[in-house]
């Protein structure tokens, strides 16, 4: 019975994203190339957000509605692209004249 009220994945999920995070931190202490410091924060940050959505949004857990969680996950991952890339396009690419 204690073993089911103690949730050992949220503080192991909790653990992997301390270490997640402290291995991006180490792109700004570590002497890497550009090009090496942008592969660990990729790569840790899609890790990390894997983690958070499927340990603590219980993306996995219900079978009824994960057909709506991932249309809202898509749509929210659509509105951030467009986002990102339009204040790009008109900050840095210069897009505003």
């Amino acid at each position: 019975m204690l073993k089911t009220l103690f949730p050992i994945r949220h503080v192991i999920g909790y653990i992997a994203s301390l270490v997640l995070s402290a291995a991006a931190l180490a792109v700004i202490y570590g002497d890497f190339s550009h090009g090496t410091n942008m592969a660990i924060l990729i790569i840790t940050a899609v890790i990390q957000a894997s983690l958070q959505l499927f340990l603590f949004m219980h993306i996995g857990e219900s079978a009824d509605t994960k057909k709506e969680l991932y249309i809202n996950i898509a749509y929210a991952l659509f509105v951030g692209l467009v986002t990102i890339f339009g204040t790009m396009f008109i900050f840095v690419w210069g897009w505003y004249k």
